[in-house]
């Protein structure tokens, strides 16, 4: 049967008029998206899909000195399927004038009649209901008037105040003719992600990729940077001379978060390329700052252009803008730029230097302006893309000097720890959508080895390919590099790229490889399993876990690190065997360089080899630096889990004696800092810090003799870091340091005017100096001055809590605060010593005894406390780690039975965590001290430098 003329004209119609690059089927079908991956951050108001837009014309008019702004929007929309309303975006802090409001049929202007505009509660949405349904097919204009808030916050439009000096010769001076610097005022955009509604009613979702005409109202004293260029500009009234309009060119297709604009007297910082030799002829890049700031952004166009470049070349096709302004803007508080098409807004510091947050922005260009993801559920894909291509970006121009070689360790390990505890996230909820990215990005960088930088940039290009101004979703680029893998052979055709990356991102978790060899035959069984560091290790479903993990693997025989490809790969199996390993005395490594993010263990007898191989100079030359490092943080973490003894892990420390290279330490002071915490109320803790002293001492001190003024910043670091740990451990050179310092403050003849001594030589008087210096630094809490900075009082109420290893300070702090209820301590005070006495044995273990001896009192003082009744109980009682510990808590819960209150849950947690942890320490503690008592006596520790 043919189709119906009509019929065929309106589905014609309806295509043309799709969001750029959608076909019908694709955009009805796929529209549809699983909100619980979004980022929980973002509103899932969306809006019907009967209508689509194809266009905005807008107005906007910002008054500066009222904090406001007026203007309209005319809104072209095609009739997708059969309504009777428009629903648009619209914030309720935004006034929309719903009685003079117009919707025309845009074939011959017709008003259709409205039959009622309304608000809808709690949600940020605008209706207008018909008499009529609108007709399938046909296009209609909707066309509003609305005005809104200028706020001091970072979201839709806000405005923001600077000061600089007045230009030499001017005639602004004080009374000894010095100039005065003059306040300048701007105003400025922050849509994403979806506060476009906050300025004007809109089909405010990514997926709406449409063109924009604009024209924004300014003072003459101003200029604007918009998306686009500036048009032309038109007088506002034929008499006004205070005011102008900027009409700008016609955007290409763009998502509303991508829209901005900033209203500045900024000027431009003047150029230093010669255009002649610039290979970059578009777009025109324009940097933008204050005058007083022009100096410390001039190699900034340079550095655009450099990068650009890089990443031109990359994406193997140009950005197609004919300007990019990069403005410093002063004041800017934001988190994130403001990464607008055509127009990135930076705060001022973060344009002072390197080549990574540039390079960010400017992938975002392309990816995230121009081609977008459809949903928010896919920007975690964007975001982890963005990371990777300009961590890549920033390694190519000069070798990454910035990261100081971090990349990506510092995301790396912080993975690690959260996906390994039994709650990942349940402190900081928004912090899922960072970790997510930063999971994503990594498996990027696994791909990229696994696959082969070529295959993967080939892959990444495909993927870009024929999608201007178009949408995307997280699926679309594993599929583009399914297909290229397959291309080049750098996958079995049995595999996708989409099954390794679901593996990794559908789950809040990392797995763990252990490897057991069989020395005789020369093979190995290589098995996975859920990575979990926190006990008990009773997750629901862990045994159901299973990822795609490749396999790298380099042997003793040929320590090939540049060797990347994965001998085999794990396809959610348990368990496969590797074979023709190499003799039973040579060692293996899987996953050298972090390729993949997951730790890896072995058998005791390969953890030897690599201990004893990296004992030899020749040993720590042919290891890289990533390996090294790797080795040893998998090795004190798997022990830390329970799954490697920790004699073998710390046999893994003693090529530490002869390592200066900082990426490999500065895993060290975390392990130390983890393991010291949890053992610190054991005998065995003295040991442990004699073994610290033992390990930092060298480094320290032949840091301290090399010391240089313009040494690379990683040294300072790293001098730092060991300084600091060895204070806490009680190296006398570092205390009597701190003391001297200390003595300077207790001497001054007013104390309470300021505090001249460094932070860093605090907290070692407080823990190992006298009564007396700790007494001082309390009596200048208790009489801090009101004009001085509140931070430096705090700052020293928790040092005096947090740092004291003598009970009788804490005992002190506690009977002031708690008992005698001194009037100088507020209720967040109090919370927050309950909450650094938590930190070590010494605070919590004092503040149990405390509770326990003055249970009636403190009842008494907390009667209508609840929180800090909570509080304290939970801090302690918490932190135990021993049977002792566990049978004090124990006596005190059943001695008062029905007392707790509120807290009758957490001491009840309290137990069950206690007693975990008691097992932990019977299966550890023992095999820490013998490894230590052997260390100790064969490095004859000798205690004239040390306290304690």
């Amino acid at each position: 049967m043919g189709r119906h003329p009509l019929s065929l004209l309106i589905v014609v119609l309806s295509l043309m008029l799709l969001p750029y690059g959608y076909t019908w089927k694709e955009y009805r079908i796929r529209r549809s998206i699983d909100l619980s991956f979004t980022n929980p951050l973002i509103s899932d108001t969306k809006l019907p899909n009967e209508l689509v837009p194809s266009g905005y014309s807008l107005y906007l008019h910002p008054i500066l000195e009222k904090s406001s702004f007026a203007g309209r929007v005319n809104i072209t929309m095609m009739c997708a399927k059969s309504t009777n309303q428009i629903t648009l975006h619209a914030h309720h802090d935004l006034t929309v004038d719903e009685l003079d409001l117009e919707v025309v049929k845009m074939s011959d202007e017709s008003k259709i009649a409205i039959r009622r505009v309304g608000r809808v509660p709690k949600k940020p949405l605008l209706e207008i209901y018909f008499h009529n349904s609108l007709t399938v097919g046909v296009s209609y204009e909707v066309r509003l008037k609305f005005n809104g808030n200028i706020w001091e916050n970072v979201e839709g439009i806000f405005e923001g105040k600077y000061k600089q000096q007045a230009n030499a010769g001017g005639t602004d001076t004080d009374a000894e003719g010095v100039i005065e610097a003059e306040e300048h005022s701007y105003v400025s955009t922050y849509f994403r992600p979806h506060h476009a509604r906050r300025v004007f009613p809109c089909f405010d979702e990514p997926a709406y990729k449409v063109p924009f005409n604009v024209s924004i109202v300014r003072p003459r004293t101003h200029h604007v940077l918009f998306n686009t260029e500036l048009e032309r500009t038109e007088q506002l009234t034929p008499n006004d001379s205070k005011y102008v309009i900027d009409v700008f060119k016609r955007t290409p297709p763009m998502s509303t978060f991508t829209f901005g604009f900033l209203m500045s007297d900024l000027q431009q910082v003047p150029s230093m390329s010669d255009e002649k030799d610039d290979e970059l002829k578009k777009p025109a890049i324009r940097i933008w700052a204050r005058r007083d700031f022009q100096k410390n952004v001039a190699d900034v166009e340079q550095r655009v252009k450099l990068a650009l470049k890089k990443l031109k070349d990359y994406w193997g096709v140009d950005l197609p803008l004919e300007k990019l302004d990069v403005v410093a803007l002063p004041g800017f508080s934001y988190v994130k730029p403001a990464d607008n098409w055509g127009l990135i807004v930076f705060k001022e510091s973060e344009l002072m230097r390197g080549y990574y947050n540039l390079a960010q922005e400017l992938v975002y260009q392309w990816l995230g302006s121009w081609i977008t993801p459809h949903w928010w559920s896919d920007a975690h894909v964007n975001k982890a893309i963005a990371g990777f291509l300009s961590a890549d970006t920033a390694i190519k121009i000069d070798g990454g000097d910035e990261f100081e070689g971090k990349y990506p360790m510092t995301i790396l390990y912080s993975i690690y720890y959260e996906f390994s505890k039994r709650y990942p996230h349940s402190r900081i909820t928004g912090q899922k959508h960072e970790t997510t990215c930063s999971k994503t990005e990594l498996v990027l960088r696994m791909l990229n080895y696994t696959l082969g930088a070529a295959t993967f940039r080939r892959g990444m290009q495909k993927f870009i390919q024929h999608r201007e101004y178009k949408t995307f979703y997280g699926d679309d680029v594993w599929e583009a590099l399914t297909k290229q893998a397959h291309l080049d052979q750098r996958l079995c055709e049995s595999a996708t790229v989409n099954d390794v990356v679901n593996s990794w991102i559908t789950k809040d978790r990392i797995p763990m490889v252990k490897v057991i060899r069989s020395y005789d035959d020369r093979t190995a069984t290589v098995m996975q399993k859920l990575y979990l560091r926190e006990r008990p290790h009773d997750v629901l479903d862990k045994d159901k876990m299973l990822w795609w993990i490749p396999l790298v693997v380099v042997t003793q025989d040929r320590l090939n690190f540049g060797n990347i490809s994965a001998v085999k790969w794990m396809k959610q199996v348990r368990e496969i065997k590797l074979e023709e390993l190499p003799k039973p005395d040579e060692f293996i490594i899987v996953n050298p360089e972090e390729i993949g993010p997951f730790p890896v263990n072995y058998d005791e007898r390969n953890w030897n080899l690599l201990a004893s191989f990296l004992q030899k100079e020749e040993g720590r030359t042919k290891i890289p630096v990533y390996t090294r490092a790797k080795l040893l943080h998998d090795a004190w973490n798997l022990a830390y889990a329970g799954e490697l003894s920790f004699g073998t892990a710390f046999n893994m420390t003693l090529f530490m004696k002869y390592e200066r290279n900082h990426l490999v330490w500065n895993p060290v002071f975390t392990l130390i800092d983890h393991i010291g915490r949890h053992i610190d109320m054991s005998a065995v803790h003295k040991k442990f810090e004699m073994y610290v002293r033992t390990l930092l001492t060298p480094l320290y001190e032949e840091l301290v003799i090399n010391q240089q003024e313009n040494e690379e910043m990683w040294k300072a670091n790293l001098r730092s870091l060991a300084k600091n740990f060895l204070c806490r451990a009680g190296y006398k050179p570092c205390i009597e340091e701190a003391q001297r310092a200390f003595n300077k403050w207790m001497d001054s003849p007013d104390p309470d005017a300021g505090n001249p001594v460094a932070n860093q030589y605090i907290c070692p008087v407080f823990k190992w100096g006298t009564r007396e210096e700790w007494e001082f630094g309390l009596q200048r809490v208790i009489n801090f001055p009101e004009s001085r900075v509140k931070s430096e009082r705090t700052y020293l109420l928790k040092t005096l809590a947090g740092c004291p290893s003598q009970p009788f300070k804490i005992d002190r702090l506690l009977n002031i605060m708690v008992l005698e209820d001194n009037g100088n301590f507020t209720d967040n005070d109090i919370s927050l010593i309950f909450k650094m006495l938590s930190g070590g044995s010494s605070g919590y273990t004092t503040l149990f005894n405390f509770l326990k001896n003055n249970w009636d009192a403190i009842k008494l003082r907390f009667k209508n406390r609840e929180s800090l009744w909570d509080n304290m109980i939970n801090s302690a009682t918490g932190l135990f780690t021993t049977q002792e510990g566990y049978d004090m808590v124990s006596q005190l819960y059943v001695q008062h039975q029905g007392e707790f209150g509120t807290a009758e849950h957490i001491i009840e947690k309290s137990l069950k965590n206690i007693k975990e942890e008691t097992k932990w320490s019977d299966e550890n503690l023992p095999v820490i001290e013998k490894w230590l008592d052997n260390f100790l006596a064969s490095n004859g520790v000798a205690d004239q430098k040390f306290l304690g």
